[in-house]
């Protein structure tokens, strides 16, 4: 079952890396260039969401509201580390650092971030809910609830 938890949250990774780029088309900018609003906080709502399934890559089975705390605990230390200056440093030499690290710190952010984790979340939860319902189920009536 880990397997199988671990390639939906590859396929919810890759998707929402899809839905982020097409934005970012979709408003007539480069696929790199986030200087409208919603290129910017749909990228940054939306990378949340996919550092959030990020955390079922590495560590399938996790609770959602505990993969989310660890998502939200990774995406506010990375905007924070952007008051060093490194990742604005590292930022100029390559664009996968500038996806993945960012430029500047931007406080509107850490609001972003949880805004792009917590819609996953509850919908995993409610999805996690639903079928151990299902599974809960004894044989004679998910079979007479099939046949109706």
């Amino acid at each position: 079952m880990r397997i199988k938890e671990r390639g939906l949250a590859l396929l919810a990774v890759v998707a929402v890396l899809v839905v982020a780029l097409g934005i970012r088309v979709a408003s007539h900018t480069s696929v790199l260039d986030s200087s409208g609003a919603l290129a910017q906080y749909s990228g940054t709502a939306l990378y949340a969401a996919m550092v959030y399934a990020g955390v079922f890559v590495l560590s399938p089975g996790r609770r959602p509201p505990a993969a989310g705390a660890l998502a939200l605990a990774f995406c506010w230390a990375v905007e924070f580390f952007q008051l060093t200056g490194v990742p604005a440093e590292l930022s100029a030499r390559s664009v996968l650092a500038r996806l993945a690290l960012g430029v500047a710190f931007d406080a509107g952010d850490l609001l972003w971030y949880a805004a792009g984790i917590v819609p996953p979340v509850l919908l995993h939860a409610a999805v996690r809910r639903r079928l151990r319902q299902l599974r809960a189920r004894p044989a004679s009536q998910s079979s007479s609830t099939a046949a109706s």
